[in-house]
């Protein structure tokens, strides 16, 4: 009988560490974003990967006219300033870290403001937890996006 019970508390250890180290898998793919404020859903992105590096760009706008295809930045800095918003890489410089992505920075295309970033794949890779700071990651706000099937 001990060595029953043993067995089952090994089995579940095992199964236990197994789902805490186990991979959720990649952010690639596309992903619904939630507005904060309404809480409704804003955006289908895209994450795409370049040679080991992360980007992601806008696909559609939901709700919006057209999709938003029809939607310029005007608040987006430098070379981005005037292009379309459908399109356009908001995500940029993300790297393998481990249990996470990170090293890259991510755009807010309303307020023109960039963020540092980093992304974690969660709840079996159907959610994607986000999180935009400034200096470090204490200083931010996190987002969940939900996988496109």
């Amino acid at each position: 009988m001990k060595k029953g019970a043993f067995l089952a508390v090994l089995v579940a250890f095992l199964f236990a560490a197994g789902s805490l180290f186990s991979d959720n898998g990649s952010p690639v793919g596309r992903w619904r974003t939630i507005d904060d404020e309404t809480k409704k859903a804003k955006s289908i992105v895209e994450l795409y990967e370049v040679n080991g590096v992360m980007y992601g760009k806008i696909v559609e706008l939901i709700g919006e006219p057209n999709g938003g295809k029809d939607k310029i930045c005007e608040k987006c800095p430098g070379a981005d300033k005037g292009k379309p918003t459908v399109g356009l890489v908001f995500v940029k410089g993300m790297r393998n870290e481990g249990a996470k992505f990170g090293g890259g920075r991510i755009l807010d295309p309303n307020n023109g403001k960039e963020y540092r970033c980093n992304m974690k794949v969660v709840d079996n890779g159907n959610k994607l937890e986000v999180r935009g700071f400034i200096g470090f990651s204490l200083l931010g706000r996190t987002q969940y996006w939900y996988r496109v099937k």
